[in-house]
């Protein structure tokens, strides 16, 4: 598949303030992109916005406010001209037992990682179609396999994974293309919150292999950068994500039965699970919530 070359095009990138957002963000300048950074961060985001390599702007807005993105998405093509790519990459997660979870912490998980998806591309599609440019949709391996204690990530991701299938169906005779983007456990402050609860790092641990460990982050947005050159429909961060599609129909049997086994076995600790949004990202979205309250 022929490359795109990524000196003086426009990508914006949701979720920017730090992890998988921070590093896309310094790799795509460093190819020569100009680069909109869009987050709940603002003093992270602009420490980012000086540390890139090309002319750069950031943005502070929740992804799931329409107003705010439609705001950012005039500001963005006002500023830079018109707009090539755009990752809508802002996500959260939250884990532990489903009938013990927080509800609000669960639904705003489907609000950022869904809503906040779909809310990005209603925004930028437009732009997008005039410059005949490239959206790709962040999803996970929480889109190819179930697991259990992780119900509102993987609905979240299942979502967008499907939402994008779609979205491709119908824009691509505009000239935009869409890609879903598949990660697993690499090594951000997401991943490294959900690892701070003991008992949801030692249930990780006992998965199988090559799914059980975390990946260098650095390798995985090479992957990421190498698919937005490419303007690919599939984008796989870690080399073994690809096999896993063709083993979709077999995963939930699997994990049911492993699942079950393991959960009782955790059953006693599972009061001590943390309920509420992980890592350094979801404490920024709770912030800005309270903010806005």
């Amino acid at each position: 598949m022929s490359k795109v070359s990524l000196d003086g095009q426009v990508v914006v990138v949701t979720g920017a303030a730090r992890g998988v957002g921070e590093q896309l963000a310094r790799k795509l300048s460093a190819r020569g992109a100009r680069v909109a950074l869009v987050g709940l961060e603002e003093a992270e985001l602009k420490q980012v916005c000086e540390r890139l390599h090309t002319d750069g702007d950031y943005w502070y807005a929740d992804v799931t406010d329409h107003e705010a993105m439609a705001r950012v998405a005039a500001e963005v093509k006002e500023r830079f001209g018109k707009v090539d790519a755009v990752v809508a990459n802002a996500g959260v997660a939250s884990g532990g037992p489903f009938l013990d979870s927080d509800p609000v912490a669960w639904r705003r998980v489907i609000e950022v990682n869904l809503i906040g998806s779909a809310v990005t591309a209603r925004a930028f599609l437009p732009v997008l179609m005039e410059s005949r440019g490239y959206l790709l949709q962040i999803a996970s391996l929480a889109a190819l396999t179930p697991a259990p204690m992780m119900t509102a990530y993987c609905a979240s991701k299942s979502g967008v994974e499907a939402y994008a299938h779609a979205l491709r169906a119908e824009v691509g005779y505009k000239g935009v293309k869409v890609g879903v983007g598949y990660l697993s456990w690499t090594d951000t402050d997401m991943v490294r919150g959900a690892d701070q609860d003991d008992v949801m790092r030692e249930l990780r641990s006992r998965l199988p292999w090559p799914s059980n460990k975390t990946y260098p982050l650095g390798p995985a947005v090479d992957r990421l950068v190498a698919g937005i050159e490419r303007r690919s429909a599939h984008v796989y961060a870690q080399w073994w994500l690809r096999g896993m599609q063709g083993l979709r129909p077999y995963l939930p049997g699997i994990i049911a039965g492993v699942g079950q086994r393991e959960m009782r076995r955790f059953e006693p600790r599972l009061g001590e699970v943390s309920t509420g949004l992980v890592g350094a990202g979801g404490t920024a979205d709770a912030d800005a919530r309270r903010g806005r309250g």
